[in-house]
């Protein structure tokens, strides 16, 4: 039988330091990590505190990062990535201005070529059902309805 040791809060700084320092993170994916390891709730709180403290961690910098990725890479829609930092208990307060920062033409730039990528390899009987599918795609990719609609008109496609 392997008895599980819990991990100090020194040992979990060390640990989460390391990894903060290749990659962005939050702070709620810090503090899971370290109940994941059996960290005291006091020795989080410690630990958390000199991460913030000496810049480890900033949420508002890893939600410009995070959304910065998402949109340009995964190629997300604006409600996904709310979503998405909502996951990962990042303040409204801070994801909601730095959303507002991107601009509609960018959204734009992403979606239209996914929407005639997707357009050529649909199968539909009608233009209403190819548009109802092209839609419920970028519905699902998280782009909002009147981003959709713009991209549906610039690439040619039949609204209803």
């Amino acid at each position: 039988m392997v008895i599980k040791k819990e991990m100090t809060g020194q040992q979990a700084y060390q640990k989460l330091a390391d990894l903060c320092a290749r990659s962005e993170h939050c702070q709620y994916e810090m503090t899971e990590k370290m109940r994941q390891w059996g960290v005291s709730d006091k020795e989080q709180a410690q630990v958390m505190d000199r991460l913030v403290k000496e810049r480890y961690v900033d949420d508002e910098r890893f939600a410009r990062a995070f959304i910065y990725d998402k949109i340009r890479y995964n190629k997300w829609g604006r409600r996904k990535v709310e979503q998405a930092l909502w996951m990962k208990h990042v303040d409204e307060h801070i994801s909601r201005p730095l959303l507002d920062e991107v601009d509609d033409e960018e959204y734009l730039h992403i979606l239209r070529p996914l929407l005639e990528q997707k357009r050529r390899s649909t199968k539909a009987a009608s233009d209403y059902e190819l548009t109802m599918k092209l839609t419920r795609f970028a519905l699902s990719r998280g782009f909002t309805m009147e981003i959709i609609n713009q991209c549906l008109d610039a690439i040619g496609q039949p609204q209803e």
